[in-house]
């Protein structure tokens, strides 16, 4: 089914253009509608606050994020209007612990959400909650984009990691609209087991599905020639010119990528072309 509902989530006052062009790039392509949600977010943790903390200190700080989000709703509706694309608007204030759930609520009803690369330099501490809670309690496919990254509705060619997890499949049947207007999507799998059931055909199967939905596809097989797998992803796709990599999120708890690192944490952190997350 073709993506009908974007949404974008910004939290940030400095220039929301470099993720607002990927979104505009994909709701002209695929003739859908964008909604940008604008956050302030209060970051004083009023739970937090002493007993004897003056009111007005917490009404300060309301105001602050208030204020950060019609700043940051002013610019993203400056670029949308003159973009074409039909488009709405919202803002909202959090704090850092709540921000999840109002995201979540919002992600449910959209088709795909587009958001910054959360551990690149200068992101703010909630980029990462949001970016999770989409992807967990969202329930809905994401496109996380690096600064530097151009616009792909139609990319050419795509990284499409692959290791036989739930996840991996998720990642790879959300990301079909996009993978159906590829020229070459390569299936990598790396490292797969010795004694597995799929061991003569390794990603076999997932080439049949996605032949089946007219997918041009090979398959490559690499060794872990890296400690990290998102290493190696991203230089498969640097050497192969991917403009764009698939993967499933999170096949590990969020606790153990955090503490012992973890491929989506590694991609999340050092991605140079836009990453299609699916859980």
């Amino acid at each position: 089914m073709p993506w009908k509902s974007l949404l974008t989530v910004l939290t940030e006052t400095t220039d929301p253009m470099p993720v607002l062009s990927h979104a505009i790039a994909l709701a002209n392509d695929y003739d859908a509608h964008l909604e940008a949600m604008c956050i302030g977010v209060d970051r004083s943790h009023v739970g937090y606050f002493y007993e004897a903390t003056s009111p007005l200190a917490v009404q300060q700080t309301f105001d602050e994020a208030r204020d950060e989000a019609l700043q940051i709703e002013t610019a993203v509706t400056g670029i949308l209007s003159r973009s074409g694309v039909r488009y709405g608007t919202d803002t909202a204030i959090a704090q850092l612990p709540d921000i999840g759930r109002q995201v979540a609520e919002r992600v449910r009803f959209s088709d795909l959400v587009i958001l910054p690369l959360p551990y690149e330099e200068g992101r703010g501490i909630e980029v990462e909650p949001v970016v999770e809670a989409a992807i967990f309690e969202g329930q809905a496919p994401v496109l996380v984009v690096p600064k530097g990254a151009k616009p792909v509705p139609r990319p050419k060619t795509v990284t499409l990691a692959w290791n036989e997890s739930a996840e991996a499949m998720s990642a790879a049947r959300a990301a079909l609209p996009i993978l159906r207007k590829a020229e070459s999507v390569q299936i990598v799998v790396i490292d797969p087991p010795a004694h597995g059931r799929h061991r003569s055909d390794p990603g076999g199967l997932l080439a049949t599905f996605l032949a089946r939905h007219r997918v041009s596809v090979k398959i490559d097989v690499l060794a872990r020639s890296m400690p990290m797998i998102s290493d190696i992803l991203c230089r498969h796709a640097r050497d192969n010119g991917a403009d764009m990599i698939v993967m499933g999120a999170y096949g590990h708890s969020r606790f153990r990528e955090a503490v012992l690192g973890g491929a989506t944490r590694g991609m999340l952190r050092q991605a140079e072309v836009p990453v299609f997350l699916g859980h």
